[in-house]
């Protein structure tokens, strides 16, 4: 379905527009980041901590390694300020390149099995399904974002896949 070439561009497009979005929220206040836009998840702010939450949950599934506790409903306080969101911003990014790096064909064509503690269930799908869940998942709110951010007059880089650096 999906192949190892995949992973790694989408894993560079991942930290690339997250770092066109550091450069532009590290210069803006916590209230302006917190005001209540009407978005699904209020703000800026919460969704950024819920698009934090949700690629630790996803990577800690692809790669059984280590996540969060929290659920949906408590996803918007992941961090409790701008510089551990971008410390927690970067480590993940990292972590996603280093998994996409390092995974194996075998390993996309197998299936994944996990718990959902949002849901209290227990779901079986291909990998791959996983995984273009992961980066769906940041591209949809990245892009929420991206419409809070132009709402208050802020510009951002970039954010055509055709347009990503070969060296991002």
């Amino acid at each position: 379905m999906i192949q190892i070439g995949y992973c790694q561009y989408m894993g560079r497009y991942n930290a690339w527009q997250n770092n066109g979005l550091i450069d532009v929220v590290q210069g803006m206040s916590q209230d302006d980041l917190a005001r209540d836009q009407g978005a699904f998840f209020g703000s800026i702010w919460g969704t950024m901590n819920h698009l934090l939450w949700g690629d630790e949950i996803w990577i800690s599934r692809l790669d059984k390694g280590t996540s969060n506790d929290k659920v949906i409903a408590t996803s918007t306080d992941m961090v409790a300020d701008i510089d551990a969101w971008v410390a927690k911003r970067r480590a993940l990014d990292s972590r996603i390149l280093s998994w996409a790096s390092t995974v194996t064909q075998e390993t996309l064509d197998g299936d994944l099995t996990w718990h959902s503690a949002s849901f209290n269930q227990d779901y079986s799908k291909p990998m791959a399904v996983g995984v273009m869940q992961m980066f769906n998942h940041q591209t949809h709110h990245r892009g929420q974002i991206h419409t809070m951010l132009t709402a208050q007059g802020k510009s951002l880089p970039d954010t055509d896949i055709p347009l990503l650096p070969e060296t991002a």
